[in-house]
This record gives structure tokens, sequence and C-alpha cells, in this order.
């Protein structure tokens, strides 16, 4: 709601913003209080999912541009103001452009904050990234319609991340654009900051396995993030081995191999020093030897899934094919 209201409260949305909500099957108040906007309000029957959601969203439009946002995304008055400039600043010819989540999350805990720092950094790392998200994307409605939209029958998540591979395979160029950021509400506590790296690690498994490009560097999918993973590896089974055996070079190659995480999450380690020192303690802490592991974890799944699954691997085969 609050999103509607800056959108409302600005000056932009006369005349050149046309404003379409798909409330996919909510059982909450949500379509009695999105009523009070006056914008277009789709409501489906049930639970479709992301996909199908904006692929109506989409194909109700009129303008010239699409620029798709999440239900628990907040754009701001300037947000507006950066994408109508983005909208000028480009050459249109097979080119999607996108952009993330500011570091500073809508809540303010700690788990939020570490994930919006997280993936700020990660999908601000390339300028011609692997993939764009929905968060913030931009793209010609037209190109949009050519596309074939999101796919529907695909896996819960990373329906971004297919369509933007699927459109670098068409010719387009994919643009990152770091001015293009919108406010994040993550309600993340210890439990469900977990919960969301071992769900996303696990489909990006399955995803990955099937678009054989596991080890790519990809926006928060990052070859540091990866990188990381394979260390932590090492690093516990060398923790198992010195219960049995203590020898001194165990724990220099235990330091060796944490000082090798921290240098290959040297930029990402200086965006949570910008919180101050006990926040970054906790972040880079947290980062290693918790979020990793259970991302470790919910990639192992993921792939067990991939090999054991007919219905996951009937799934995979048919977004190949199509």
């Amino acid at each position: 709601e609050i999103t509607l209201q800056n959108i409302f409260s600005s000056p932009l949305w006369i005349e050149k913003v046309e404003v379409i909500v798909v409330d996919d099957g909510s059982t909450d108040d949500s379509v009695k209080r999105i009523k009070k906007y006056p914008c277009k309000l789709i409501c489906l029957e049930s639970n479709f999912g992301a996909s199908k959601a904006r692929n109506i969203g989409a194909k109700n439009s009129t303008g010239k541009f699409l620029f798709f946002v999440d239900a628990d995304c907040i754009i701001e008055e300037e947000t507006l103001r950066i994408v109508e400039e983005t909208t000028k600043k480009y050459t249109w010819n097979k080119l999607i452009v996108g952009g993330t989540y500011k570091p500073e999350p809508y809540d303010k805990s700690f788990f939020s904050t570490f994930q919006a720092i997280f993936v700020n950094h990660f999908e601000l790392k390339n300028p011609q990234p692997d993939y764009i998200p929905t968060h913030a994307m931009i793209i010609p409605r037209c190109d949009f319609e050519n596309s074939g939209g999101f796919r529907e029958k695909f896996l819960p998540i990373l329906e971004d991340v297919e369509f933007s591979h699927r459109m670098k395979r068409k010719g387009y160029t994919l643009v990152m654009d770091p001015k293009l950021q919108v406010m994040h509400y993550f309600g993340f506590n210890f439990i469900r900051s977990i919960k969301n790296a071992f769900r996303k690690s696990l489909y990006w498994s399955i995803y990955s396995l099937s678009n054989k490009d596991l080890f790519s560097d990809s926006g928060t999918a990052a070859i540091e993030f990866k990188l990381t993973g394979l260390i932590l590896i090492l690093i516990y089974f060398i923790l198992l081995i010195f219960v049995f055996v203590k020898k001194g070079f165990l724990l220099i190659l235990l330091v060796l191999l944490l000082s090798i995480i921290l240098l290959i999450n040297k930029e990402l380690i200086k965006k949570f020093c910008k919180k101050g020192l006990i926040f970054t303690f906790k972040a880079v802490s947290y980062y290693i030897f918790i979020y990793t592991l259970v991302a470790l974890i919910g990639g192992i799944s993921g792939l067990l899934l991939f090999l054991v699954n007919k219905e996951i691997k009937e799934t995979m085969r048919n977004m190949r094919n199509v």
C-alpha cells in the first residue's frame, strides 16, 4: 500500500504512469486496500504464481514500457523519476534494463539488512549481468509480448533468471543500472533468513544443473559465494580431523582458508563495513559459518532432487524444449 501511496502522490503518474496491480488470489484485505487507489486491479480467482500474474498484468497494459516490481517492494517517488530517465537514457534495441534492492531495507532487522546488502552487492557487481531480477525490470512492452512472457510451468522461483537467459539467447543485452533501486520488505528473523538461503539454493541448483551452468557467476549465485561454500567444506573437514588429530599445521591451514574466504569476499565485506564494526563482525560471521553452510545444504538437496525426482526432470526438460 505504501507503494501505491507514493505513486499516486507523485505528479508523474497523472500523465505517464499506468499502474496495474495483479492480486494473485490473496486471502487478506489486500483487494479492499488496493481499491482505494485509481489503479487497474486484476483479481485472479486463485493463486497461480508470480509468472502468470506478471504475464496477465503485462497483457492488460497499454504503455510503451513495462516496469515490473514485486509486491514486497516499496517504490518511492524518486523511483518513478529514475524509471522515466532510464527509458530515455538507452537505445532500446533488444535491451532489458534492471535494478536491485537498496542496501537499506524497509524493515531494519539485522537479518533483513544483511540480505539487502548481500543482494544489492552481488546483483550490481556486473554492469551486464547474467540476469535481470523482476523486483526492478524495465523492458519495452512489444519485446515482452514477443518473448512469450515468463514460464508459467516452471520452478516456484527463478522465473526471471530463466526469462533473462532465454532473452540473451535471442540476442538481447542485459544492463544493470545502479541508480534503479527499490526498497524491499523482507520480514526476516534468523529462521526466515536461513529458510530463504536453503530454498533459493535448492531451486537454483536444480535450474543450474538443467541449464548446465552450475559454476557460472550469476547474480546472488555469485562465484565468490560458490567458492566460499567449497572452501567451507574443507574447513569443516579439517575441523573434524582436528578433533582426533590435534596438529598445529591444521590450525594454520584453517587460518589460511578463512583468510582466503575474507579475501574472496572483500568487496561484500566493505559494504558490511558501512553499517559499523559490530554489524560487520556479525554479518561476516553469519555469512561464512551459517548462511553459506545452509545454502550449501540447499544446493546439495537440489542436486539430489534433480537426480531422483522425475517430475522435476520433466519440468526442466520441457522448459529447455520450449
